[in-house]
């Protein structure tokens, strides 16, 4: 990792690729407080700061710590690691821990693209003096707090004299209840329809005063439920019956939630299987496969890099993800066309039927080729067709930058 007093933005990258290889970021944390303390009108230390916070799981803090530095400044820089650089991305993004923001850095790691980064608000949601570029990536994840800042940029980039990327009008199709409706009817493809329920729906359910099927007929228990925006699985469970409800309200305070059926998706050997993929202005990219004994996986913790078995099953399909990609072409072009989205995730599974089973489609997924080489040493090509995938985007929007 560069080091921690380093006075240069770096971004989620440094932080993700030194958590991944199992350091410790707690004494980098503490180098950080140390430096910016001698250096307080230095933005990018404390924003620096804010980064490595989030991930030690000090959010609250690191939210505090990042208004602090964008009080001082709202654009900041991270530098190609090959110069002269070939690209300048404009990365429109918002306050917030890193699961508000796409983590372009992390895909772009070891590039030739220069990363512009200017936070954004409704009040100002463009920098007062644009720095020179070539494309603008709307990074801000779709929410309600971030709608007003969204609906400010719609007519701005609108007709903007550089290539938009992930044009702010289309980020609401990433919300999970309008994505589920946007991908009924698709042959092939499985997204149960996702309806937004507030505490005192749950609450007449859990009481027995209203049924899941009277309020929504394609619904029954079980179900997943999870608060309106969450992400990375924060508050997701599955719920069997009305006393799970209980219990769930019990212990999670938010005022609004997403309700949907849960679908068992594991296969013959019990296992359950959840592909990331990525679609790069409509083609279909392999990021990873998770295999756990349990429904909600997360790459991190599905013990794939602790089960060989499990990694050479990832490989071979990484390796033949051009029979994926056939097998569901018809799926993932409609999935592309119907999201207005240049760049997306979705992740996924496939169902005993063969179906596509959609979990989730969003911009602002973790996409990297940070995984150790020795543990995985079929990644590597793969994530670098990502990258290249991105980049020639890139190029073709623009007809060759620089």
């Amino acid at each position: 990792m560069t080091h921690p007093a380093a006075t240069s933005y770096l971004g989620l990258a440094p932080f993700l690729r030194l958590n991944i290889a199992g350091g410790d970021l707690r004494p980098i944390a503490q180098t950080l407080i140390e430096t910016a303390e001698q250096d307080v009108k230095n933005a990018n230390l404390w924003l620096n700061l804010s980064t490595a916070l989030f991930c030690i799981g000090q959010r609250e803090t690191g939210l505090s710590i990042q208004a602090q530095a964008l009080a001082m400044q709202r654009s900041y820089a991270i530098a190609a690691a090959r110069q002269p650089a070939r690209f300048r991305l404009l990365v429109l993004a918002v306050a917030g821990d890193i699961a508000e923001n796409t983590p372009i850095d992390c895909l772009l790691e070891g590039g030739d693209i220069d990363l512009l980064y200017y936070y954004t608000t409704a009040d100002a949601p463009l920098p007062a003096n644009t720095p020179e570029h070539d494309a603008v990536l709307v990074a801000i994840s779709y929410s309600e707090t971030n709608q007003a800042t969204l609906q400010a940029l719609v007519p701005l980039l609108r007709k903007w004299s550089r290539p938009v990327v992930n044009a702010p009008q289309h980020l609401a199709n990433t919300a999970r209840d309008t994505a589920s409706a946007l991908l009924q009817g698709v042959p092939g493809l499985l997204m149960p329809p996702t309806r937004r329920i507030d505490r005192d729906g749950l609450q007449a359910i859990a009481n027995g005063e209203a049924r899941i099927e009277d309020l929504f007929a394609d619904c029954r228990f079980p179900i997943i439920l999870r608060p309106l925006d969450s992400q990375a699985g924060r508050d997701l469970a599955r719920i069997d019956d009305a006393g799970g409800i209980v219990d769930y309200l019990a212990t999670v305070g938010a005022p609004l939630f997403f309700l949907s059926r849960f679908i068992d998706y594991s296969g013959a050997d019990g296992l359950f299987r959840k592909y990331r993929i990525a679609l790069i202005g409509g083609r279909p990219f392999a990021c990873h496969m998770g295999i756990s004994s349990h429904w909600m996986i997360h790459y991190l913790n599905a013990g794939m890099y602790e089960s060989a078995e499990k990694r050479a099953e990832e490989a071979t399909f990484m390796n033949c993800f051009d029979a994926f990609a056939e097998r569901h072409r018809t799926v993932l072009a409609t999935i592309h066309q119907r999201s207005g989205l240049d760049y997306m995730c979705i992740d996924c599974a496939e169902t005993p039927r063969g179906e596509l089973l959609i979990f989730e489609m969003d911009h602002v997924m973790v996409v990297h080729a940070m995984d150790p080489e020795k543990l995985f040493p079929y990644k590597q090509v793969h994530m670098r067709k990502v990258r290249q995938a991105f980049e020639d985007f890139l190029t073709d929007l623009t007809g060759g930058a620089r």
